[in-house]
């Protein structure tokens, strides 16, 4: 009935110099004394084999089986794989001193576990225990041990030896067994009758008999020939009924002994659910007379009692009625565990619990009692565990999660095989495959969880109309670890995906353009697109011609658009980039990453018949920390007419500035270079690991051209004169749409009503001019309540050309690059101002506001310094006195 598993008694001697071994501590041993039993938990096991011996006198003896059953020890396990030892304290090797004190020591070895060394282990307890009863019988799953007080009912004299005495019965409590009296014979009761024995052949037959100071111990294998099936109130118990013979000299008295234990057929029944155990209340072979009482009954679990509340937890009940003492357990439940078991390779489980009753008794004729204690192994029928694959996969994220499933606690996973391989699951988890075992909730079983990429070479995939079909076949490598059995069980799993096309993005340029084409790919595929470092946003969309149709949209880049990084300048072109990248912001994933590089034929410098040279430096990707505005040429001094944050343009003549000529065959040359001057550059060098920026620029002028002419001479009549004679320049300023410049407020339109604090974009352009080396510049730019450029308040934008510096929203000045309608960007200049109105009073804003500019037209070739210097005159000039309103 007991049940061993993965553990065994093992014949085997260990020498006594093995003892001292080092204990190791990566198992936990402990003990517990319980009243007359201890227990050792060892554990977990984790596949290895465990030998127990007990040490006597510095020899350790291996328990065998039958040693085991002899002496009174036993070994079971537990639902986590800890080996349970239980010892009883009168066991053959304990040290015993006065029947109270209890010493036995154990040697413990875990071996045949292939992953792990041997491991040695020696544990020692000391039990007290002095509440002896004057009957204590114990019922294990391999033997039955009755304990009785030593005392004879009766004396009587050896054949041929007469001996008289009146009264010669005995209590227990008062006359025990005089010491002189030495036990030779057993008298075992069976069936058939007497059937006495010497306690030699007894011993042989793997009895235990023993003396203690006051007590007599005897212990038989359950199944003993000499013990006999009996019903007890419809209960089938084994009975185990003795009278030991102690002789000294002539005399002779005798200790009975009886014991009665049950069996599990005939006193366990099962539901689908429960467990009921029915026990006599009343066990008759161990009762003298018909005088009975139940004074104390307890439960308990693996040989530890149970509390009420434990017990209610667990859903353990224990009642009691006038013939049975009856226990209900749930299968299943919080103490016992699940045994597998293979069967025509199909998965079966067991359920196996263990309770413990403990009673104790007193008979009213004799004021003996008895403590009863049973631990009753208790196996269920094999039942069914179909075990199952459960498909856990979301397509979406590209990966079959599966869960098989249930298992008992002693099934571990070995390997799984698939269509081209067999890999082991420490294989699995280095290829990614995410195997792990989890406790099912509320149960003693447990379930494996296995996740598999579709991307990995044993997923097999193929494409259907639109989808794509990932299939897994694959076989699970399993084994009971307790009778080393392996079974497998195999799977098939099919996901199937629909092909998603992501967007694209793709591109090319003429001399002037980027021409970007973007494909949508699957309808509902939400992306976002960075032009540059910027996002593309409505606003920028409309500056760059953006076109959408079902299915794609595009746009048109400029080469001089911010966006676009300069990769390098050439003599006659300059290398323009533009990325434009993909991404799925709701993944934080890029979709795909594009760049169109193209060489746009361009002349960054140009050489005039008057000896005027102009120059364009562009800022490049390669010096990102350039500020275009410091660049100068070779003397320091001659900085650029424009800049801003992207380029510089100078124009100078061939013979300032620090130009060199050099004399050619037929041609003067001459160069000048643009860079950072000396002091910038040292300062920046020590900061930087970036290249510096230089930029050659040169003219060459022929001087050996020959052209023939023809002409005809006359006397000059008069003196040359020159008449004075006046013209028309006109300008005119404009309010743009937004900041491309490309849309204009119609004239019929004013007045134009904003919002406080809304930018407002002016251009003002030099019209009907044709001239390169003219330049249009703003000298002040002011606004007025009142339509008249005179009248106060006033406040002022522009101030010799800069920016008010007292104004706390400064102007802002964009740059104009050439297209369709700007040939020549001198002429033009554009600036942006935030709206905002003059307060009348404390509590009233003006409804009107009047922007005027005075405006300067330069030559490029001879600026004069002041506006057409391009310098701010007077960059620390101050306005007091005027407010300008910007509340809400």
């Amino acid at each position: 009935m007991g049940h061993l598993l993965g553990l065994g008694w093992i014949f085997l001697l260990i020498a006594a110099a093995n003892i001292e071994a080092q204990k190791k501590s990566s198992r936990h041993v402990s003990t517990k004394c319980l009243g007359n039993i201890m227990r050792v938990d060892v554990g977990p096991l984790g596949g290895s084999l465990l030998d127990v011996a007990v040490i006597i006198n510095n020899t350790a003896t291996v328990l065998t089986q039958s040693i085991a059953t002899q002496c009174g020890f036993s070994m079971k396990s537990d639902s986590f794989g800890n080996a349970l030892i239980y010892v009883s304290l009168q066991n053959c090797f304990a040290q015993n001193v006065e029947d109270k004190m209890f010493t036995t020591a154990l040697q413990l070895r875990l071996h045949g576990n292939q992953f792990a060394e041997d491991e040695l282990y020696q544990v020692a307890e000391t039990c007290r225990y002095d509440i002896w009863a004057s009957r204590e019988v114990i019922c294990d799953y391999n033997y039955i041990e009755v304990s009785v007080h030593r005392a004879a009912p009766d004396e009587f004299p050896l054949h041929g030896h007469p001996f008289s005495s009146s009264n010669s019965r005995r209590t227990a409590e008062k006359m025990p067994i005089d010491a002189g009296f030495r036990a030779t014979t057993v008298v075992f009761f069976a069936r058939e009758g007497e059937k006495p024995m010497s306690l030699a052949d007894a011993q042989k037959r793997g009895y235990g008999i023993g003396n203690t100071p006051t007590r007599l111990v005897l212990r038989s294998p359950v199944m003993a020939p000499e013990t006999f099936l009996q019903i007890v109130a419809g209960v089938p118990m084994r009975v185990l009924k003795t009278s030991t013979i102690f002789e000294k000299k002539w005399l002779a008295t005798q200790v009975d002994a009886a014991a009665a234990c049950p069996v599990q057929e005939g006193s366990v029944f099962f539901t689908q659910n429960t467990i009921t155990w029915y026990l006599p209340r009343q066990i008759d072979p161990m009762i003298s007379s018909g005088q009975f009482n139940l004074l104390e009954v307890h439960f308990g679990i693996n040989g530890q009692r149970l509390g009420a509340v434990e017990m209610q937890a667990r859903e353990y009940s224990v009642a009691l009625n006038d013939f049975y003492i009856v226990t209900e357990l749930p299968i299943g439940g919080v103490g016992g565990y699940y045994k597998s078991h293979i069967q025509d390779d199909l998965y079966y489980v067991s359920y196996m619990i263990e309770p413990m009753l403990e009673l104790l008794w007193t008979e009213d004729a004799t004021y003996e009692q008895t403590r009863y204690k049973v631990f009753f192994h208790i196996a269920t029928h094999l039942l069914p565990q179909p075990l199952e694959l459960i498909d856990n996969t979301v397509p979406e994220d590209k990966m079959f999660k599966m869960t098989l499933g249930h298992f008992a606690v002693d099934v571990v996973l070995i390997n799984i095989t698939f269509p081209a391989e067999v890999l082991s699951t420490s294989d699995c988890s280095v290829r990614g495959f995410n195997i792990l075992e989890h406790m099912s909730p509320n149960s003693s079983m447990k379930f494996f969880t296995l996740q598999v990429p579709f991307t990995d070479p044993a997923v097999l995939q193929q494409t259907r109309e639109g989808v794509t079909v990932y299939s897994l076949h694959l076989t699970f490598g399993l084994m009971l670890l307790d009778d080393y059995v392996t079974f497998s069980h195999k799977g098939y799993l099919e996901a199937a995906v629909k092909n998603i096309v992501p967007p694209s993005v793709s591109g090319g340029c003429d001399n002037n353009n980027f021409y970007i084409l973007v494909k949508y790919g699957t309808q509902g595929y939400n992306f976002q697109t960075m032009v540059g470092k910027r996002l593309m946003t409505p606003s920028l969309a409309q500056h760059y011609e953006y076109m959408e149709n079902g299915t794609h949209f595009s746009f048109v880049v400029p080469f001089s658009a911010p966006d676009v990084a300069i990769e390098a300048i050439e003599s006659s072109s300059i290398r323009g980039r533009l990325d434009v990248v993909l991404s799925n912001a709701e993944m934080n994933s890029q979709i795909q990453e594009f760049s169109v590089a193209c060489h746009f034929p361009s002349t960054l410098t140009e050489c005039f018949p008057n000896g005027t040279m102009t120059a364009l430096a562009l800022k490049m990707e390669s010096v990102p920390s350039l500020n275009p505005r410091k660049l100068s040429l070779e003397d320091s001094s001659c900085g650029p007419v424009h800049s801003d944050d992207r380029y510089a343009f100078f124009v100078f003549t061939v013979n300032s500035c620090g130009t060199t000529r050099k004399f050619m065959s037929n041609a003067m040359l001459y160069e000048n270079k643009i860079s950072l001057p000396d002091v910038l550059l040292m300062e920046k060098g020590l900061k930087s690991e970036e290249p510096e920026y230089h930029l050659k620029v040169s003219c060459v002028y022929d001087i050996n051209t020959s052209h023939a002419v023809a002409f005809n001479t006359r006397p000059r009549r008069s003196e040359p004169y020159a008449e004075n004679s006046k013209g028309q320049l006109q300008v005119v300023m404009r309010l743009a749409l937004d900041d491309s410049y490309s849309e204009f407020q119609n004239f019929e339109e004013y007045p134009i009503a904003k919002y406080l604090q809304q930018p407002l974009y002016f251009e003002v352009e030099l019209l009907k001019s044709t001239n390169p080396l003219v330049s249009l510049e703003l000298e002040n730019c002011w606004a007025t309540q009142d339509e008249d450029r005179t009248s106060q308040p006033r406040w002022n934008l522009i101030i010799n050309g800069c920016p008010n510096p007292v104004d706390p929203y400064q102007v802002v000045y964009h740059p104009v690059w050439p297209d369709v309608r700007v040939g020549y960007p001198s002429h033009f200049k554009r600036f942006e101002v935030q709206m905002f109105a003059f307060a009348e009073d404390k509590d009233n804003l003006s409804t009107k506001l009047f922007v005027h500019c005075d405006v300067v037209i330069c030559d490029t070739k001879n600026p004069l310094g002041g506006v057409c210097g391009g310098q701010c005159s007077n960059p620390k000039n101050r306005i007091k006195g005027q407010k300008r309103d910007v509340s809400q």
